[in-house]
């Protein structure tokens, strides 16, 4: 019952194909909004910041886990991640090496204060308001953070798109190696390779969506986003038929 009652979703391969695609929307609807239409990263920002709050009121009044809510919330989180990043290093003019740092702090910080208070970080105990916001915080530092050390390793050290998804593939790859093979323990494995998929989302996202000129395969933010948002969209909606038989057979109030 505790399992069906968690307000986050288990980890399972739907998890992480959606988180890897939700990542790449937030990379590549971000540069659309902003620049493509020309509504600027502040004005963006805000009234990306004003959905997303709205989103973060509706999944706290959920008993919980509800698939709909739960993953524009992070497709939210996502688009945000990006703007706060872009906005502090091509309007403040802070360097990708310090924005990486800094979110990398902020992070380790969320993870310190989480388990000093709840004694775990693990996702499946994610049970109470105050466990939740700990999550929510951890994941918009994960995504600011990503977007940062993506941008960092193909553009700062210009790597490419394409080499940097490779490169963060390999990392994810050997985080599920290790987890697998040599035993290692599941909640950081899990962290590291949340972490790690925001950089490969992003780097994939620009890889499809840049310009040939500019390292990428041409197809435009908006091309990218609505195939992904497509395939999202169908995900979602089977994962939510699939929780709904579940609650049913638990005899479940839905």
């Amino acid at each position: 019952m505790n399992k069906l009652l968690n307000r986050v979703p288990e980890v399972t391969l739907f998890f992480w194909v959606i988180k890897i695609m939700a990542t790449t929307v937030g990379e590549t609807a971000a540069d659309y909004l902003a620049f493509t239409l020309n509504f600027g990263l502040s004005a963006t920002s805000y009234v990306m910041g004003g959905l997303l709050l709205a989103a973060l009121l509706m999944q706290f009044r959920m008993k919980r886990y509800v698939p709909a809510n739960y993953w524009i919330v992070v497709v939210l989180l996502s688009v945000l991640g990006t703007l706060i990043t872009d906005r502090l290093v091509d309007q403040a003019g802070i360097s990708l090496v310090t924005t990486s740092i800094a979110f990398a702090a902020a992070l380790a910080l969320t993870f310190v204060f989480w388990y000093r208070s709840e004694k775990t970080l693990s996702i499946h105990s994610v049970f109470t308001a105050k466990r939740e916001l700990f999550y929510w915080a951890a994941i918009l530092f994960t995504f600011a953070l990503g977007t940062a050390a993506g941008d960092l390793f193909a553009e700062g050290m210009k790597l490419g798109y394409g080499p940097s998804a490779l490169i963060f593939g390999a990392m994810i790859a050997a985080i599920t190696l290790a987890h697998y093979v040599f035993k290692l323990n599941a909640v950081l494995a899990f962290w590291l390779a949340y972490i790690l998929t925001r950089p490969l989302g992003a780097s994939m996202g620009d890889l499809l969506s840049q310009p040939l000129a500019n390292g990428g395969l041409g197809l435009g933010t908006v091309n990218t986003s609505a195939v992904f948002l497509v395939i999202i969209l169908g995900l979602v909606t089977f994962i939510t038929l699939q929780h709904k038989r579940q609650l049913a057979l638990a005899g479940v109030e839905q």
